[in-house]
């Protein structure tokens, strides 16, 4: 009688999987197969004791008494060595106990010593070793498969598929990448698992996810799993043991995926199955309130779904959150969308990020870097060695995204990477992995990111907001605005409480910067990058703001004329539009508009040139419909200095055009 094996697939795309998170979307383990069914015809051996002993064996196999099985398949080996079906049937068992190593050896004895045994035996072969990224031997096994010329088309379709997945597996090991990596130590990893979400703009907080059974957290005897959100701050060199965030965000239930907006204001998380939730699970906001943060809301039904919405990133721009969903109108089984913040506090349908990045496979984790030009994320579309790979894309003029690129071996493995972050400056990822040999399963690393992987520099400007006359810290609107590409890049608001703020800039950019509050007349300054090399170095800046009253003067820092010309450059109008807003917003409101020059040239010449920009800038506001009858203009030439003529700055700072509050 010959032993007919059924099939074993392992499909490479869907692997059976344990350990699930529903926040985080993330399986601690992935192996598969569908278990063996056998019809006793025909054995290959010739030994009927052998034969008895595995028959008796598969009996016990069907019953999923293993090690019985495994014991009378020992004796019936020691019988006959070169038993074939009985080598398959251990692999089996190896598959159902997930051991992969000890199914890949197993089922190779039962191809040599029966090649023809079941041709399906070299595709779950393939499968099995592509899962652990033994790709020569994996191509081997699947060319051979197809070498029959059998099977279902699609099973041959995708083996021909993974024959260029183990193509790509070899060709990124051929070609390593740089990775050093560094376990971040006791402070942040423990035995259990940690999963990296979030790095503070300036460096000096690290937000993540730990996983705990119930009972390390409060007495129990359950066995239940759960996510809370944990943070840890820098001491020179070394972190901090990190602490529990605590609540309002950390609940009994399950928190996970956590973003921190680059100007540490606003929070975002995943949480599932809760009262409030529109699907599996939703995406949820709370907003910083000095050293507390707000009670969490939901985003509601606009941006979460009736199926699984997860793992949100908040861009610097102040407005954008992209995040991971299952939702319908997708590429495949999981995409990356984006929605939009309005003034209002309300979010825009989401929109999908298209062809280039989404596939029908599986996207998940974006993070959207400071620079607002790199988006990283993990991918099983994509090319790929195996599991979810780890790219990262660039933005393009127009907004769409370029094609990704895999971050290469040995970032990334035969198995799962899942989650990565970089630092604001670029040079430094972060990263998440159970297979470093660190504290526990998944831990966190940090390690060199090479230069072509490298997102733009980002520096920042850091400070409180206060009023001038009280010293009562405020809250305040800021406006970070690109001067070259005249548009706006960054939004943000300082602390309610405390009145602190951190705003990304883009290295090797110039920007205007407008800082606004009701009441007060605005701030002014700009931020000339071009050419700096050292974008490590913040900002460190107190903006005081003035209350609205009559006699207080503006320094319009951001407007731009040619040498010795008076025409406004076109990007003036950004801070003239800031102008603008004031006096419509204060209808009682009259300035008197002035220029002023350094000392070089003659002083009439001056008094001229400076009468002729501050006319350029009354004619403006005319133009968007400011009374005439509230404004006036003069030019002072070089009668009014602000700083010494004796230096390059001081003359800079001297050169310019002001407004001061003359009625009320």
């Amino acid at each position: 009688m010959k032993l007919m094996l059924k099939v074993i697939i392992v499909s490479y795309f869907s692997l059976l999987t344990i350990h699930y998170s529903p926040v985080t979307n993330h399986w601690s383990l992935s192996i598969g197969h569908e278990s063996a069914a056998q019809n006793v015809t025909e054995l290959s051996s010739t030994s009927k004791k052998a034969q008895k002993l595995y028959l008796q064996a598969y009996e016990r196999y069907q019953l999923r008494e293993y090690p019985q099985a495994l014991e009378l398949l020992d004796k019936s080996l020691e019988e006959d060595d070169r038993f074939a079906e009985a080598w398959a049937l251990r692999g089996d068992i190896a598959a159902e106990l997930r051991d992969v190593e000890g199914a890949i050896d197993f089922y190779d004895q039962a191809v040599q010593f029966l090649p023809d045994m079941d041709y399906n035996l070299y595709v779950i072969l393939g499968n099995l070793k592509l899962m652990m990224g033994r790709y020569a031997e994996a191509k081997g096994n699947y060319e051979k498969y197809l070498s029959y010329n059998k099977g279902p088309a699609n099973r041959r379709w995708q083996t021909e598929e993974n024959i260029l997945r183990c193509d790509f597996g070899m060709e990124m090991m051929a070609h390593p990448v740089p990775f050093d990596p560094h376990n971040l130590g006791d402070s942040i990893n423990t035995r259990h698992d940690e999963y990296i979400n979030a790095i503070s703009s300036d460096k000096q907080t690290l937000y993540f996810t730990r996983r705990l059974p119930t009972s390390v957290i409060v007495e129990t005897t359950s066995d239940a799993i759960e996510e809370d959100f944990y943070r840890s701050t820098v001491s020179d060199t070394a972190w901090r043991k990190a602490v529990n965030l605590g609540p309002p965000i950390n609940t009994r239930g399950n928190e996970g995926a956590i973003s921190i907006s680059p100007d540490g204001q606003l929070l975002f998380f995943a949480a599932c199955q809760r009262e409030d939730g529109y699907g599996s699970c939703d995406i949820y906001w709370s907003w910083k309130m000095g050293d507390r943060w707000s009670v969490p809301r939901n985003l509601g039904p606009v941006v979460n779904s009736e199926a699984w919405d997860s793992q949100p990133s908040f861009s610097s721009d102040g407005e954008t959150l992209y995040f991971a969903s299952k939702r319908g109108g997708g590429k495949g089984s999981s995409d990356i969308w984006k929605t939009k913040l309005l003034p209002a506090g309300d979010w825009t349908a989401p929109v999908n990020l298209g062809d280039s990045v989404n596939t029908s496979g599986e996207e998940q984790n974006p993070f959207i870097h400071p620079d607002d030009q790199t988006l990283y994320f993990a991918s099983k579309g994509h090319p790929g060695m195996g599991g979810l790979d780890l790219f990262y894309t660039r933005k393009n003029p127009d907004g769409s995204w370029r094609n990704p690129v895999n971050l290469g071996y040995p970032i990334n493995t035969y198995a799962d990477e899942i989650t990565l972050i970089v630092n604001s400056t670029g040079d430094i990822a972060y990263i998440s992995s159970d297979k470093l040999g660190g504290k526990g399963r998944q831990d966190i690393y940090s390690f060199p990111l090479y230069k072509e992987a490298q997102p733009n520099p980002v520096t920042y400007l850091k400070g409180i907001v206060y009023d001038i006359e009280s010293g009562k810290r405020l809250q305040a609107y800021f406006e970070l605005t690109d001067l070259q590409r005249n548009q706006l890049v960054v939004q943000a608001t300082s602390d309610p409480i405390d009145g602190s703020f951190l705003v990304c800039l883009p290295a090797y950019r110039d920007f205007a910067l407008n800082v606004s509050r009701e009441g007060y007349l605005f701030y002014s300054d700009n931020f000339a990058l071009t050419g700096i090399r050292d974008p490590a170095k913040p900002y460190l800046k107190n903006i005081p703001l003035q209350p609205i009253k009559i006699g207080e003067t503006v320094v319009l820092k951001n407007i731009f004329y040619d040498t010795d010309k008076y025409d406004l450059k076109p990007i003036s109008y950004i801070e003239l539009n800031k102008l603008v807003n004031l006096l419509k917003s204060n209808p009682s409101l009259k300035i008197e508009i002035s220029g002023h020059t350094d000392i070089i040239g003659s002083e009439e010449h001056n008094l001229e040139l400076s009468g002729n920009r501050a006319k350029a800038v009354f004619d403006y506001l005319v133009s968007q419909d400011i009374s005439p009858v509230r404004m006036t203009y003069a030019g002072y030439g070089f009668s009014k200095p602000i700083d010494s003529n004796d230096t390059d700055e001081g003359r800079a700072n001297n050169r310019r055009t002001e407004f001061r509050i003359i009625g009320q």
